[in-house]
């Protein structure tokens, strides 16, 4: 990932509302919410809640689909992986001794379930 989409990715994060925003989204992985019940679940106006939705989209961090008169968000996972990566890529200088809590924290809460074959 380069250094500028990292940049957009943490500028549209650094806001309350769209990190909120992005928080839901992700939590309603993978079939994602129309607008308008981003905007209720969060009482923010729609039109507010629509330049909001913009900022993360052109960040690459969430992305709409039209389903009949509706348009869903979804998260991209892949660009937060992305940005974490990226953040993580040389961290604590290659010690692994010290790399080892933070990546312990980002160990999953819910790993997938094995398939019982």
């Amino acid at each position: 990932m380069e250094t500028e989409n990292v940049i957009l990715a943490l500028a549209a994060l650094a806001q309350s509302t769209r990190l909120e925003v992005f928080r839901l989204l992700v939590k309603h992985e993978p079939n994602g919410l129309p607008a308008g019940d981003i905007a209720d679940q969060l009482a923010v106006k729609q039109n507010t809640m629509s330049t909001h939705l913009a900022v993360l989209s052109r960040a690459g961090l969430i992305h709409a689909k039209r389903e009949s008169r509706s348009i869903y968000y979804r998260a991209d996972l892949d660009a937060l992986r992305a940005v974490t990566v990226f953040l993580m890529k040389d961290c604590c200088g290659g010690r692994p001794d010290i790399c080892a809590p933070l990546i312990a924290e980002l160990t999953p809460c819910c790993p997938p379930e094995r398939s019982r074959d």
